[in-house]
C-alpha cells in the first residue's frame, strides 16, 4: 500500500482497508458454511490492522525525510562555517579600515599644523618684505621714484646689486638682505609642508575610501550567509518536525501491525527482523543465498558434502532472529556446526542456525522465543569459510530445502 497515514485509521487508506475486510469476511463465512468451522485468526485479521506493506511505506517515508534532514544539517555546518570565516572577515577589514582612519585623521591634524605654521611663516614674510622696502626708501632719499618694494621682490636674483646700487650702507643691506632670504625660506619650507601633507592626505582619503568599501562588502557577505542560515535553519525545523510525526505515524503503524500479528498467532513478536507473514514466520537474517540445499563439493576441509541448510550470506556480528515462535531446545557446540541452537516450534517443526560467533548465542535452552526475537550474532565458528548463518528448517528431525518451505510461509529467503 503505497499511500502514508499520520496516526491511527488515516482516511487515506480507510477505503481500501474496508475493500479488504469486505473480502476476509466473505471469505471467512464461506469457510464456515463449508467446514462448520470458526476461522477465528482470520476474524481477527479483519479489524483494520495495518500490513506489511503499510510499515514499509511509513518507515520508507521517515527514512526519506530522515535523509533531507541529514542533508541539510550538514548544509547548515557548511553555512555555519561560511558564516564564521565571513564574520571574521569582515572584522579584519573592519581593523583596517579603522587603522587607515587613524591614520588618515593623524596625518591630516599633521598637514592642518603644518598649513598654519605655513601661514604664519607668510605672515612673517610679508612683514618683513614690507620691513626692507622701508628701509630701501628712506635710503633712496627721494631718488628714484617707483615701487622700490615691487622691484627688489620682482627682481629677487639681482636684490643685493639693486640695493647697492640704491646706495644702501653696507649693514643696512645686510640686514634686509637677511630679513627678505629668511621670508623666503619660511615660505617655502610652509608650501614644502602644505604640498607633502595635501599628497599625504590624499593617499590616505583613498585607503580609507578602499578599507570602507571592502568592511561594507565584508558586512553584506556576513549579512547574507547570517540570512542563508536562518532560511536554512527554518527548513531544517519544518523537516524535523515533519521527521517527528512520520516518526509517530511508523511507531503507531507498527504497533498496530503488530497487535494484529498478535491476535493472529499470540506472540510478543518483534518487527526487527522485518515482515511477519500471516502464518508467523520472518526471515532469519538478511543477505544473499551463498550456498543452497543438497548434495555439493565440500567448500573445505571437513565440511560435508551434503549441506543440510541454506547458508545465508549475513555479515560478521549481524543479528540472527527466531523465524518464529518457539522454545530452544539447544544452545551449544555441535561439531562442524560450530556455535548451535536448534529451536522447536511444535507439531514436529523445529529450526537450526549455525556457525554463531563465540558469545553470540543470546537465548538458553528451555527459553520461549518470539518470532522475529534476536536470539544470536553470525559469527564462523565450526567447520565454516567466513561469516554467515547456516538455518536449516527440520521436519520430524528430519532437515529439508529451507527456500521452498519458508516460500510456503510467505517468507522470501535471499
Amino acid at each position: 500500500m503505497a499511500s502514508t497515514h499520520i496516526g491511527r485509521g488515516a482516511s487515506a487508506t480507510s477505503g481500501l482497508r474496508f475493500g479488504r475486510r469486505r473480502l476476509v469476511a466473505i471469505a471467512a463465512v464461506l469457510a464456515m458454511l463449508a467446514t462448520g468451522a470458526v476461522v477465528e485468526a482470520d476474524a481477527a485479521w479483519a479489524k483494520d490492522y495495518p500490513t506489511w506493506a503499510d510499515v514499509a511505506a511509513a518507515r520508507n517515508n521517515e527514512s526519506a525525510t530522515k535523509a533531507a534532514v541529514d542533508q541539510i544539517q550538514a548544509l547548515l555546518v557548511a553555512l555555519q562555517a561560511e558564516a564564521t570565516r565571513t564574520a571574521a572577515d569582515a572584522k579584519a577589514k573592519g581593523e583596517l579600515w579603522a587603522a587607515a582612519d587613524r591614520k588618515f585623521q593623524e596625518a591630516a591634524s599633521k598637514a592642518q599644523n603644518l598649513q598654519d605654521q605655513a601661514d604664519a611663516a607668510n605672515t612673517v614674510a610679508t612683514a618683513s618684505e614690507q620691513r626692507a622696502g622701508q628701509m630701501a626708501a628712506q635710503l633712496m632719499r627721494g631718488g628714484g621714484g617707483g615701487d622700490i618694494t615691487a622691484t627688489l621682490f620682482a627682481n629677487t636674483g639681482n636684490a643685493d646689486n639693486l640695493l647697492y646700487g640704491l646706495g644702501m650702507s653696507s649693514k643696512i643691506s645686510e640686514q634686509a638682505n637677511a630679513i627678505y632670504e629668511r621670508a623666503l625660506q619660511d615660505k617655502n619650507t610652509a608650501q614644502s609642508l602644505t604640498d607633502a601633507a595635501d599628497i599625504a592626505k590624499n593617499q590616505l582619503e583613498v585607503l580609507k575610501v578602499a578599507a570602507e568599501k571592502a568592511f561594507a562588502d565584508a558586512q553584506a557577505a556576513s549579512q547574507a550567509a547570517a540570512d542563508a542560515l536562518t532560511a536554512q535553519q527554518d527548513h531544517a525545523a519544518q523537516l524535523q518536525a515533519q521527521l517527528v510525526v512520520l516518526k509517530e505515524n511508523r511507531a503507531a503503524t507498527e504497533a498496530d501491525y503488530l497487535a494484529g500479528v498478535r491476535e493472529r498467532i499470540g506472540s510478543g513478536a518483534s518487527l526487527d527482523a522485518g515482515e511477519i507473514s500471516l502464518s508467523g514466520w520472518v526471515r532469519p537474517a538478511s543477505g544473499p543465498i551463498t550456498d543452497g540445499f543438497g548434495w555439493r563439493i565440500s567448500p573445505t576441509a571437513g565440511a560435508s558434502t551434503y549441506h543440510q541448510g541454506t547458508d545465508i550470506g549475513a555479515y560478521c556480528g549481524a543479528n540472527i532472529y527466531a523465524a518464529t515462535s518457539g522454545t530452544v531446545e539447544y544452545a551449544g557446540w555441535n561439531g562442524g556446526y560450530g556455535n548451535f541452537l536448534l529451536l522447536d516450534h511444535g507439531n514436529g517443526v523445529e529450526t537450526a542456525y549455525g556457525h554463531i560467533v563465540n558469545g553470540g548465542i543470546l537465548v538458553s535452552y528451555g527459553q520461549h522465543v518470539d518470532v522475529g526475537q534476536n536470539i544470536a550474532k553470525v559469527g564462523t565458528t565450526g567447520t565454516s569459510t567466513g561469516c554467515h548463518l547456516h538455518f536449516e528448517v527440520r521436519i520430524n528431525g528430519q532437515a529439508i530445502n529451507a527456500v521452498p518451505y519458508m516460500a510456503g510461509q510467505g517468507i522470501t529467503i535471499g
